[in-house]
């Protein structure tokens, strides 16, 4: 081998029995963030990569040309809450965008909270954030080093000061204000033993609905909800548009199904002093039920209760049997209708994935008759503000090409005329030198399962299979992964003449559940198979060749990457894995994890663990039985506050990865893991530590592909 890696310590006695089969776990006293050994381990693993990606020639133009194009002005849309509007900014190279208020749109904004003024780094982030009814109180949580875990605090809106308010063990929690504006709903875990910060390990259970009066110490909140012999139920609270219902969709893990309870708070004087009698409309895990609006007792739900792309649908809670539900929209022959609004009171707005591009309609809320379609080019609607008692909605459009375009319309008569309210531009980017299709390609399983994919390119390539290809993928979790802007990603097809590749496999929501469904559980195989064809795919029409091919994927698609590099090494010249699920039958036992089981299965039943150790990346590493092929230069990425897909899956795959290899003598690729401190899954990381990793990934990328640098 060309690298000398640390000796990692093989473990021969610990032994798990999974159903009559042995597994040795041989680096288990890695899942120890804590001790002495685990910090070495980590601490020789950077003392490898850092200076391996530090050597690469253009590292600094990398990082240089990252920096200089990150560096435009970045806003969110406006909201009105209140007497004001409020917004995101960020100048440009901001580590966390900055919150903004303003009397009228057209009056100065002023500064109402800078997140960067609360640590030195740029690593505390907002995370969560609810207005009050009358726009007087801000409630928001804060993140440090990227961690779940929030702490809420509160601030007046007239003033810009904070109260004296702090909520703490709060983690993946509503915030929901009642609308006498005294207090919110919001959810709290139980004290742990040990630690709190985002490095621990411990599993998450038992969330509890609380209720937190306004200038009251947190230790008299009051327990409003909580599910007994059910320790992974999560609550979602909101208080109707009208203040009168609290809605609660209860879920077990990721899959889209909630139960759904309901309380009106008029039958207790909208007095909160202990557990609140729901009314259980729906109490089962069948179906998911999304609250959109209510006109009295009469609710809309957006569901996918017999309706894989979802539908809405009126429920009385006067009379809520379902023999006596009533459809508003019906679901499209097609389109996967992805979110619902309400505005100016007798309006919806809908926004539809159409193969994986977003259209926006208005609707009529009470015959659910469509009124008009907004003009969209192809790309995503990433962000929408306009509330039932708004008359205008603002919604972002970007693509692969465009960083942002915010539009304003006007929702008060019957003609819908968006405008552009503010179009974000870069200083220095000529869209027109580069060109976006989409293709489709038959599944490996069922020629009728057709996948669709976004190529994106410099205009004018020839296809000569000459080309770097970056071929991103997600697949899981009903999440799609629509067009989105990246600096980093356009450096790579600008300056290292590459091709972006984005295949949205099976898992994801793209065409909704039966899409969802044909890449979880027993046929989670269709995820990887999905993603070794559109490489197929991309090496047979001429874009490039498999030792060309980086495959990159973060959280379930660090998962995804590692599988496929196991199941296909020949496919791929280099892989990139950021913050991977890689322990398929030990995931559920930490953080969150045991939320992931409705996706992946349990290793704790027979029939699920032959599911998983089938392709679970750290217990089918091998060396390939072709002499001639490598297993793909490797680069794993995480975080040591990453309290989501804790760090001890990417140290427990690079110690057995690096391992395996040591025995081959063809492996001269490396094989390498960069962890970071203070940082967590990747939300709220502060710009200056996101532009270090991106500089690093293509670092990383040139250095084995041996790219030069093209103006």
């Amino acid at each position: 081998m060309s690298f000398s890696y640390p000796d990692a310590r093989r473990d021969e006695t610990c032994v798990d029995d999974y159903h009559s089969h042995k597994v040795t776990d041989h680096y288990r006293w890695l899942e120890d963030p804590d001790s002495e050994e685990t910090k070495k381990f980590v601490d020789a693993q950077n003392a490898v990569t850092i200076p391996f990606l530090e050597k690469c020639p253009i590292r600094q133009k990398l990082h240089n040309r990252i920096k200089e194009l990150w560096d435009y002005p970045k806003f969110g849309c406006p909201m009105k809450h209140g007497l004001h509007y409020f917004y995101y900014h960020n100048t440009g190279l901001q580590n966390q965008s900055v919150l903004y208020i303003q009397d009228s749109l057209e009056a100065e904004a002023r500064e109402f909270l800078d997140p960067n003024k609360l640590s030195e780094e740029g690593t505390v982030a907002i995370s969560g954030s609810a207005f009050s009814e009358d726009g007087r109180y801000f409630a928001y949580g804060l993140s440090d080093a990227g961690s779940d875990w929030i702490t809420i605090h509160f601030r007046d809106t007239n003033t810009g000061c904070d109260l004296d308010d702090v909520l703490k063990n709060v983690k993946f929690s509503s915030m929901t204000w009642t609308h006498d504006h005294k207090g919110i709903f919001y959810n709290q875990y139980p004290e742990q033993d040990g630690k709190s910060d985002g490095t621990e390990t411990t599993s998450n259970l038992d969330q509890k609905l609380y209720y937190h009066r306004l200038g009251t110490p947190q230790s008299e909140d009051i327990l409003s909800a909580s599910w007994p012999g059910n320790s992974k139920w999560m609550t979602g609270a909101q208080v109707s548009h009208c203040g009168r219902y609290l809605i609660c969709d209860i879920r077990e893990g990721c899959d889209p199904v909630n139960r759904l309870y309901i309380c009106d708070l008029e039958t207790l004087g909208y007095n909160i002093n202990g557990l609140l009698p729901f009314v259980k409309v729906v109490d089962n895990f069948d179906a998911e039920y999304e609250y959109i609006t209510n006109n009295g007792s009469v609710f809309t739900f957006k569901t996918n209760l017999n309706s894989p792309r979802y539908r809405l649908i009126n429920i009385n809670f006067d009379s809520y049997l379902p023999e006596k539900w009533v459809t508003l929209v019906e679901q499209h022959e097609h389109d996967v209708l992805e979110w619902a609004a309400c505005v100016n009171n007798s309006k919806l707005v809908l926004c539809y994935l159409h193969d994986v591009k977003s259209t926006l309609h208005i609707h009529d809320l009470t015959s659910g008759k469509r009124l008009a379609t907004l003009p969209l080019d192809i790309g995503s609607i990433v962000g929408y503000s306009g509330q039932k008692k708004d008359t205008e909605i603002f919604y972002q459009f970007v693509s692969f090409l465009t960083p942002g375009i915010i539009y304003r319309c006007c929702v008060t008569g019957d003609d819908f005329q968006p405008v552009v309210f503010r179009q974000i531009k870069l200083k220095d980017f000529d869209q027109s030198g580069f060109e976006t299709k989409q293709v489709f390609y038959p599944s490996l399983d069922d020629p009728y399962t057709k996948i669709p994919m976004f190529i994106i390119h410099r205009k004018g390539i020839e296809l000569d299979g000459s080309h770097p290809l970056l071929l991103y993928g997600y697949g899981g979790f009903n999440i799609s992964i629509t067009p989105t802007f990246s600096v980093s990603r356009l450096i790579f097809m600008n300056h290292l003449r590459g091709i972006l590749a984005i295949p949205n496999i099976r898992g994801g929501g793209e065409y909704g559940e039966t899409w969802h469904k044909a890449g979880m559980l027993a046929n989670k195989q269709n995820v990887f198979s999905d993603f070794q064809s559109a490489a197929q795919y991309l090496i047979d029409n001429k874009y490039t060749t498999a030792q060309r091919i980086i495959i990159n994927g973060g959280s379930n698609g660090g998962l995804l990457v590692a599988a496929c590099a196991n199941q296909r090494p020949d496919l791929f010249g280099c892989a990139i894995a950021q913050v991977g699920v890689m322990d398929m039958l030990r995931f559920h036992k930490f953080t969150i994890g045991h939320a992931w089981t409705t996706d992946f299965g349990c290793s704790d039943n027979e029939e699920e663990f032959n599911w998983l150790i089938k392709y679970s990346p750290l217990h089918n590493i091998k060396i390939p039985d072709d002499p001639e092929v490598q297993y793909p230069a490797t680069l794993l990425l995480t975080g040591d506050h990453d309290d989501r897909v804790v760090p001890l899956h990417s140290l427990k795959f690079i110690a057995q990865l690096q391992n395996v290899f040591r025995q081959s003598k063809n492996q001269s690729k490396p094989l390498m893991i960069r962890v970071d401190t203070k940082s967590g899954h990747g939300a709220g990381k502060p710009t200056g530590k996101v532009i270090e990793e991106l500089a690093d990934i293509y670092s990383f990328i040139a250095e084995n592909l041996k790219l030069q640098w093209q103006h």
